[in-house]
């Protein structure tokens, strides 16, 4: 069990590395929301939000890492770390979702354990969609807003369209860390006394990670304008909510992606600085094969030594 709750515990703050700083990235160009402030606002959201729902947790929970049991999930968790820091210490903001997904089969299969295809396949569609969910709903939050409002008003929606996110997160993305804590733990539910743990973990990690996580999506992705990123936040939040409501985890950093692209379209194609969201979009595609084979080779090699 100790082991279990340091893992969760690095992976909480491993969360807040990746995700914090996307989180805060698009309100560069409008400074309505203090970091400090923000970073605040995001870690009271994902102590309190679990208290109230906590359907994507039970996904994870019950359906993904339930099959594999404790032990295998510590190991698929270790395995999406690597992972995940890998690419983080490039700059390259990557899924959560998709590697800890990708080290859970692969740890099951390594383990010579079963695993729910159809759970898989079905968070790994939703997942994908998400990005492409985000582009097509930030240009349509981009033209609402340039007829009910002014370059000056945006400050007051940045605030409604940050507030959005950080319930979306606290509702969807940041549940996976509930659920890596309790299946340490062996308990039900969300305890507040981990929702909180896991929330200050995750502040501590977006406080270290920001610079370089935000930098990547605010700069590098278009060249943005207030109004892209509002809209890319309220895009982005909607959709992440759409998904918890069906308790399916997706991942805000791919969706605030997708918003920032669709809402920089809105005025041509060339705001979007596409090589920059290519780089983006190949770690993503290397991070759910990379967790997978990791957690595979780990799992096979502890169930040898196991044996031997």
């Amino acid at each position: 069990m100790a082991l279990g709750v340091a893992v969760a515990a690095l992976f909480a703050v491993v969360a807040g590395m990746n995700d914090g700083g996307a989180l805060l990235a698009t309100g560069h160009k409008l400074p309505t929301v203090r970091p400090a402030l923000g970073l605040a606002v995001l870690v009271a959201a994902n102590a309190l939000v679990p208290l109230l729902t906590h359907e994507v947790a039970r996904t994870f929970v019950r359906r993904l890492a339930g099959p594999a049991g404790q032990d295998a999930t510590t190991v698929a968790v270790l395995a999406a770390l690597v992972v995940v820091l890998t690419l983080t210490h490039f700059g390259r903001p990557t899924s959560l979702t998709l590697a800890v997904v990708g080290g859970l089969t692969g740890t099951a299969l390594g383990g010579g354990m079963p695993v729910d295809a159809g759970a898989v396949a079905l968070v790994l569609a939703v997942g994908l969609a998400a990005p492409f969910a985000g582009a097509l709903a930030a240009p349509v939050v981009s033209r609402l807003l340039t007829l009910v409002t002014t370059v000056r008003g945006l400050r007051h929606w940045h605030w409604a369209g940050f507030g959005l996110q950080c319930l979306a997160y606290a509702a969807n993305d940041g549940q996976k860390m509930l659920a890596v804590f309790t299946l340490a733990l062996g308990v039900p539910g969300a305890p507040p006394a981990v929702t909180a743990l896991a929330a200050v973990l995750f502040g501590a990690g977006a406080l270290y990670g920001m610079p370089r996580a935000g930098r990547t999506l605010a700069r590098e992705i278009i060249a943005s304008r207030p109004l892209h990123n509002v809209a890319a936040e309220l895009g982005s939040g909607v959709t992440v909510i759409g998904c918890a409501a069906a308790g399916m985890p997706v991942s805000m950093t791919q969706s605030v992606a997708g918003g920032l692209i669709g809402a920089g379209l809105v005025r041509g194609g060339g705001r979007v600085r596409w090589h920059a969201a290519a780089r983006i979009a190949l770690a993503w595609l290397l991070t759910l094969p990379a967790s997978a084979a990791l957690g595979g080779v780990a799992a096979f090699a502890v169930a040898r030594t196991a044996t031997a």
